[in-house]
């Protein structure tokens, strides 16, 4: 508590010089602080009133939100019948939750309010494809930069504004340098129309965090297959995420070495070509498998197997120690000495680490 003297005169002194005065006579303006779903009072948001006065039974807007004043709480949960300019007040009666710096405004009827959240959303929609406009195209001179890097974009809402911090921070620590995790828009409340409709154009995932999308939002997910996923426990969100970001993520292929062959004599064979009478050195050699001919410790050729004999009978395998004749798809040219390799290939998943 040191200085509090010093800051409050400081404040008295710009309020002065600014001339910041509030009349409380008039219908109220604030902002919202904060908003959150409560189980049993519904969508509650923190206003700090700026100027005028907010009573109960006010018809108010905030952001895109609209509602009627059905109760005011302090900051001790004490009911209010109104509140002044510089109180922060609990309001109840909100018809959904409002972003964290929303402006509120009563207005004089329901019919009022409703005309000013009609034309906001509005603007929210055409916001969003604006968005969607540049992050197409940002996603475009990034990808040329960087080498087609993947990204996962996610619409990220939760109930409160801390746990929405709290759940960002914890997916951006997710490695990312093979793939990107991309937040488009973030905030408290429920997740919205707008939400649903930015998600939808710029094909991201919608997290919700102890929310629940309203209902024409619901409905436009299930029409434009928006995946909405919804979670209580941080720890399962980022699991998920996770997940995604490595299912997007394309195999990587690996080398299975089976064996290697020597070659000690070729024969030419009429409408077969060169066969290579081999002795297996290690491992085993498959009639299914790619080979990799090698000639002083130098790659010549890589190919298929295109005949496999134990004797005069065809094999599908022989294991080390053994002689075999060897025919390679579409080459002739093997000498005594060349050292014949078998490999396969599998593809590995990728992980994020």
């Amino acid at each position: 508590r040191q200085n509090l003297e010093q800051l409050l005169e400081m404040l008295l002194l710009v309020a002065d010089l600014q001339e910041l005065k509030a009349n409380p006579r008039k219908p109220a303006t604030g902002t919202v602080l904060e908003a959150r779903l409560d189980k049993g009072r519904g969508p509650v948001a923190t206003v700090l009133v700026q100027d005028g006065t907010l009573g109960v039974s006010d018809t108010v807007v905030a952001g895109a939100v609209a509602g009627k004043v059905r109760a005011l709480n302090d900051d001790r949960g004490n009911r209010l019948k109104s509140a002044g300019p510089s109180t922060p007040v609990e309001i109840l009666g909100l018809q959904a939750l409002p972003e964290p710096g929303d402006q509120l405004l009563a207005v004089t009827d329901s019919l009022k309010a409703q005309s000013i959240v009609a034309f906001r959303q509005l603007k929210l929609r055409e916001k969003a494809m604006t968005a969607t406009s540049k992050i197409r195209l940002e996603d475009l001179g990034r990808a040329i930069a960087e080498g087609q890097l993947k990204e996962l974009p996610l619409v990220l809402k939760a109930d409160v504004q801390g746990s929405l911090e709290a759940v960002a921070d914890q997916l951006m620590k997710l490695p990312q340098d093979k793939i990107k995790l991309r937040i488009i828009r973030s905030g408290a409340g429920a997740i919205t129309e707008g939400d649903v409709l930015l998600a939808a154009a710029s094909n991201a995932v919608v997290i919700g965090f102890s929310v629940r999308p309203e209902r024409k939002a619901a409905e436009i997910a299930e029409r434009d297959r928006v995946e909405i996923r919804l979670y209580t426990v941080i720890y399962d969100a980022v699991e998920e995420m996770k997940k995604a970001m490595e299912g997007l993520l394309e195999p990587s292929i690996r080398e299975v070495r089976l064996g290697s062959a020597e070659v000690r004599d070729t024969f030419k064979i009429s409408k077969v070509g060169t066969i290579a009478g081999s002795f297996v050195v290690d491992g085993r050699v498959n009639r299914s498998a790619q080979v990799r001919l090698l000639r002083d410790n130098v790659v010549i050729h890589t190919g298929k197997v295109s005949s496999l004999k134990r004797f005069k009978d065809d094999a599908s395998e022989v294991k080390a120690g053994l002689e075999c004749g060897i025919g390679i798809a579409n080459y002739n040219d093997l000498k005594p000495a060349d050292v014949i390799e078998f490999f396969t290939t599998e593809k590995v998943k990728e992980t994020l680490e």
